[in-house]
């Protein structure tokens, strides 16, 4: 007994306790880590970061100590400096000043943790190019980690900062800066110094400005200002020479932000407080593709709407809307308009759930019944002309086009006088197709836009597989259940419209085209998807899936960031709720998100 003397009394069982002990890293991932410089430790329950792997590039490994022989892949005196440390999903509440001893990272994953602050040796990894510090619960930002002046990607998401320094615009050759999910109420000026920023990330916080200093921002292609409480927005952004995508989702706006960015090509401002759209802030869009302006209260669409040319996709749902101007249907790209929950007068619902391409048929036909218009038909719009080949639209607009003539084949003319020619385009829309045209294959090199909607495929020929330069295809409107999977040597492919088919699930090989964007599978019968394979689809902004047979929608699909449109109406689910569906593809997300199980 006498091993127990030293025992205190009022624990009796002390003495048969081990005593707490550093978390171990199985000694053969530390070798490995010698020979290749990296370590991954994510999700391992760690609560501290073991102190043998700040030390992996100072201490001798044990089997120098032993004297054993090495062999030529065994030499540890030749070890790699850690390059690449990955942490995540630990349980780390801090990081040892000891991080200083590996001064040759270049990434450092310490996203999903529990830091609520971080050491200012931070500051001596200079080498460091990518941090990772998303989902923590930093309050503030060291100054040190501003000085890391190699540093490409900082990503910091999910945290609780207030504030951030002035400093933040040392680091010069940030190329991606992700502040969402914080408690911002404003930012500093410096931030226009970050001139090789490519994207920025300021949604779901506390903004109720923004810096003019934003427009020093001249590499800046993506910027999300989503879920602020902005009231405006400074007209210094139309300085932004490459701003493509800019969202301000659930704001404080009253006006449509006059923007003359010059690539400016999505703007996403639904859930503002907009009742009436100027044509000095429309027709400034020169080169927008997609407009979404759902969830306003905006009135009624100006005649001027029609000088936006380049405009794809038009989302006016839940709107105060109670007419349509014909003038509407003359947009020559438009291949989605979206309408529902406006009090329409004249239009009759069906004909709102038949489509976009109905829809501006009918606008079309109003137009027509205007005397003043009439002549206007073929000039305005993307038709065939009366000739049987418009050899101006085949030789200068590099389009060919032979629509709506009801026909079960193509003539061999209108290939032949389109040879050679460069073609990009082709519309062989509403006839009686029944197969993809061989002869489209002699325009492989050139065309990225098909239209085969509206005719009677049952088959996507595998053909079609062979036109890699494919932008956008439309098959809407055809008797399709499958598509080949070839299509998957599509990498330039981004829009892909299959509305009105009968697809009984989502097409497989849609999953392995990481390039699309925007997904139409609208009114078929699909009955299922796999959110872990759409998660996959990192540049996917837009899915239709309204009026399908969706019995249940997985909460994992919550988890797919990227979408900015999902449409989920028209299915037998029970959740989320009619009323939730409602409000919009955010707090669809949202609702997902919560009921993942945890």
């Amino acid at each position: 007994m006498s091993r127990f003397k030293k025992v205190s009394k009022g624990d009796s069982l002390a003495g048969f306790r081990a005593e707490k002990t550093e978390p171990t890293i199985p000694y053969g991932l530390l070798k490995a880590a010698r020979k290749s410089g990296q370590l991954n430790l994510s999700g391992r329950g760690l609560t501290e970061v073991p102190q043998n792997v700040y030390r992996l590039n100072i201490d001798t490994p044990e089997e120098a100590k032993q004297s054993v022989s090495f062999g030529e892949s065994d030499r540890w005196w030749e070890q790699s400096d850690l390059t690449k440390l990955l942490l995540s999903s630990n349980q780390l509440t801090q990081l040892s000043d000891d991080i200083r001893l590996l001064p040759g990272l270049i990434t450092l994953d310490l996203h999903d943790n529990q830091l609520n602050s971080l050491p200012g040796a931070l500051g001596e990894l200079q080498e460091l190019q990518q941090l990772r510090l998303s989902h923590n619960q930093l309050k503030a930002l060291p100054v040190e980690v501003c000085t890391l002046k190699n540093l490409r990607s900082l990503t910091l998401q999910q945290n609780l900062l207030e504030s951030l320094p002035e400093e933040l615009g040392i680091l010069e050759n940030l190329t991606e800066l992700d502040l969402s999910n914080n408690n911002l109420e404003g930012l500093p000026p410096s931030l226009g110094n970050l001139t090789c920023l490519q994207k920025l990330n300021l949604c779901h916080n506390k903004l109720s400005c923004l810096p003019d200093s934003l427009a020093r921002l001249t590499n800046v292609k993506l910027l999300d200002c989503s879920n602020n409480q902005l009231t405006d927005i400074p007209a210094s952004l139309s300085e932004m020479p490459v701003l493509e995508q800019l969202y301000l989702r659930h704001n404080k706006l009253c006006l449509l932000p006059k923007l003359t960015a010059p690539m400016l090509k999505e703007l996403y401002v639904g859930n503002n407080q907009i009742q009436q759209l100027e044509t000095e802030q429309l027709t400034c869009l020169t080169a927008i593709s997609v407009l979404e302006l759902r969830d306003n209260k905006i009135k009624s669409l100006p005649e001027q709407i029609t000088l936006m040319s380049t405009l794809t996709r038009l989302d006016l749902t839940n709107n105060d809307i109670s007419t349509l101007p014909a003038s509407l249907s003359l947009l020559p790209n438009l291949k989605v308009l979206l309408l529902e929950g406006n009090p329409l007068r004249g239009i009759r619902r069906d004909l709102l759930t038949k489509g976009t391409n109905e829809l501006l048929k009918y606008l079309r036909g109003r137009i027509k019944e205007e005397p003043e218009r009439v002549d206007e038909g073929d000039t305005a719009m993307t038709l065939p002309s009366q000739a049987a080949v418009n050899v101006h639209n085949i030789k200068t607009l590099k389009i060919l086009v032979y629509s709506e003539k009801q026909a079960s084949d193509i003539p061999n003319e209108l290939f032949d006088a389109a040879a050679d020619q460069g073609v990009t385009t082709v519309n062989f829309s509403k006839n009686q197709l029944t197969e993809v045209p061989r002869r489209l294959m002699e325009f492989q090199s050139t065309v990225s836009d098909i239209n085969l909607g509206f005719n009677r495929l049952t088959c996507c020929s595998p053909d079609i597989c062979k036109l890699l330069q494919l932008v956008h295809i439309d098959l809407r409107n055809n008797q399709l259940s499958d598509l080949p999977p070839d299509m998957k040597n599509l990498t330039k492919l981004r829009y892909i419209i299959l509305n009105y088919n009968r697809f009984k699930s989502f097409p497989e090989v849609l999953y392995q085209i990481a390039s699309l964007e925007s997904v139409l599978l609208g009114n078929n019968q699909v009955g299922e998807v796999n959110p872990c394979h759409l998660q996959k689809m990192v540049h996917l902004t837009t899915l239709d899936l309204s009026n399908n047979d969706l019995l249940s929608i997985p909460p994992e699909l919550g988890l797919c960031t990227s979408l900015r449109s999902l449409s989920l109406e028209g299915n037998p689910f029970r959740t989320p709720r009619a009323a939730i569906v409602a409000k919009g593809t955010d707090a669809v997300l949202e609702y997902l998100r919560s009921r993942i199980p945890t």
